[in-house]
C-alpha cells in the first residue's frame, strides 16, 4: 500500500478510527492521556482526537515519550511476520521430529489454544498441522528412499509408526510403489512421444494412471533429458503409433483451449501442491486469477509466494493451467515455459 494514502493527519485519524491494518507500518499514533503508542489496527478503547498525535516511526514515538502499547506491540514486527515466524519455527520441528508431534503440543509451543494455533497455522501454509505432518513424512520418505539400506528403514526413519500406515498413503505421495520410486522409477513403464505445435516442441508423457508430463521448450532432446531425469530408471516408451492420438488431443487442446481435455492425469506432488493444481484446473479458459487470489482459494491468504512455488513446480502444461495466474498488477511473468508461451496461451483463450 502506497503512503501516499497515509500523509495527512485526517487520512491517519480516519485509520486509526477505522482500525485499518493496511496502515500497519505506514505510521504510529500516541495517546497523551495513556503515555503509550500503538499502530493503528490496535483493538484498544478509542481515544479522543484531542489526545492523539501521529508518528512515522516508533523510534519518533519513544523520543516523544510514549511506551509501546503492551497489546498491538508496535515495538515488534507486524503480526503477520510475528506468525510467520512462529508457523515456520513449528514447521521445522515437525520436520524433524522423530514421532508426529499432536496438535496439544504444537499449540504449547506456540503459546495459543488449540483451536487459535490450528487456524494460524492453516492460513499461513494452506494446511492443517495434521496435513503439514503428513506431507513431511512423505518427503522424508522419498528422500530415504534413496539413503536407507531398506525400504522398512526408511518407513520408520520418516516417522511412520507402521508399514501398514505408509503403504496406505503412498499413491498420492509416490506414484508408484516405494520400492520403484527408490529405483528411480524402475519398473514403471512410462510412453512418451514429442511433436510439434504451434507453440514449439512438445512432449506428452503418460503412466497407466494418466498423463504425469506435458512438457514445452525450443529443443525436443531437451524435453527428452527432462523426461529421464524425472523418472531416470523407468522405461520409457517411445514412437508407439497409437500413441499419437493422445499426443493430438493434447495438441489441438493447446491450439483451442475452449475444446477441453477430457483425459485422466497422473498428477504427483505435495499435499498442498496438489491442492493448488486441482484450484488451477478449475479456473476456466479466458480467465485469469492474481497469485493473491489463488492463494485465498486454497484457503492460504498469506501464501501467495507457496502458491507461485507450486505453479513453478507443475509439469503437465496447459492441462494444469498456471499459465492463468498473473502478478497483482495484472502483468505476466514466471512461466516456467516462457512468457512468451504464457502471453499466447492467455491471448488464444481471451483472458480477462
Amino acid at each position: 500500500m502506497s503512503k501516499s494514502k497515509f500523509q495527512n493527519d485526517e487520512a491517519r485519524w480516519s485509520a486509526v478510527q477505522k482500525r485499518d491494518g493496511e496502515a500497519d507500518g505506514q505510521f504510529f499514533y500516541s495517546v497523551r492521556t495513556t503515555g503509550v503508542y500503538c499502530r493503528p489496527s490496535c483493538g484498544a478503547r478509542p481515544a479522543l482526537r484531542a489526545n492523539v498525535a501521529f508518528h512515522l516511526t516508533t523510534a519518533d514515538a519513544e523520543a516523544a515519550g510514549f511506551r509501546a502499547c503492551k497489546r498491538c506491540k508496535p515495538d515488534q514486527p507486524p503480526l503477520a511476520e510475528r506468525h510467520a515466524a512462529m508457523v515456520a519455527e513449528l514447521c521445522r520441528l515437525i520436520d524433524t521430529a522423530e514421532a508426529e508431534p499432536d496438535l496439544a503440543t504444537l499449540a504449547e509451543q506456540a503459546g495459543m489454544s488449540r483451536f487459535h494455533f490450528h487456524r494460524i497455522f492453516k492460513s499461513v501454509t494452506g494446511l492443517t498441522p495434521k496435513a503439514y505432518a503428513s506431507a513431511s513424512r512423505k518427503k522424508r520418505m522419498q528422500v530415504g528412499l534413496a539413503a536407507e539400506s531398506s525400504v522398512t528403514d526408511a518407513i520408520y526413519a520418516a516417522g511412520f509408526n507402521s508399514s501398514g500406515r505408509f503403504y496406505a498413503a503412498t499413491p498420492g505421495a509416490l506414484g508408484m510403489t516405494p520400492s520403484a520410486y527408490r529405483a528411480g522409477g524402475s519398473g514403471a513403464r512410462i510412453r512418451f512421444a514429442i511433436a510439434e505445435c504451434s507453440l514449439g516442441a512438445i512432449l506428452v508423457a503418460s503412466t497407466e494412471k494418466g498423463i504425469c508430463c506435458i512438457l514445452m521448450g525450443d529443443d525436443p532432446e531437451a524435453l527428452a533429458r527432462d523426461l529421464q531425469d524425472r523418472f531416470p530408471n523407468a522405461e520409457l516408451v517411445g514412437a508407439e503409433p497409437e500413441y499419437d492420438k493422445l499426443v493430438a488431443q493434447v495438441i489441438g487442446f493447446v491450439e483451442a483451449p475452449e475444446i477441453g481435455l477430457d483425459l485422466p492425469l497422473d498428477v504427483r506432488g505435495t499435499a498442498f501442491q496438489q491442492r493448488v493444481w486441482q484450484a488451477l484446473r478449475e479456473i476456466p479458459a479466458g480467465r485469469t486469477v492474481t497469485y493473491s487470489e489463488l492463494a485465498d482459494i486454497v484457503g492460504a491468504p498469506r501464501g501467495a509466494r507457496a502458491v507461485a512455488g507450486a505453479c513453478a513446480a507443475n509439469a503437465i502444461a496447459v492441462a494444469i493451467p498456471c499459465h492463468r495466474v498473473v502478478r497483482n498488477d495484472g502483468s505476466i511473468s514466471g512461466y516456467r515455459w516462457g512468457v512468451e508461451r504464457k502471453q499466447a496461451l492467455l491471448e488464444r483463450e481471451g483472458s480477462k
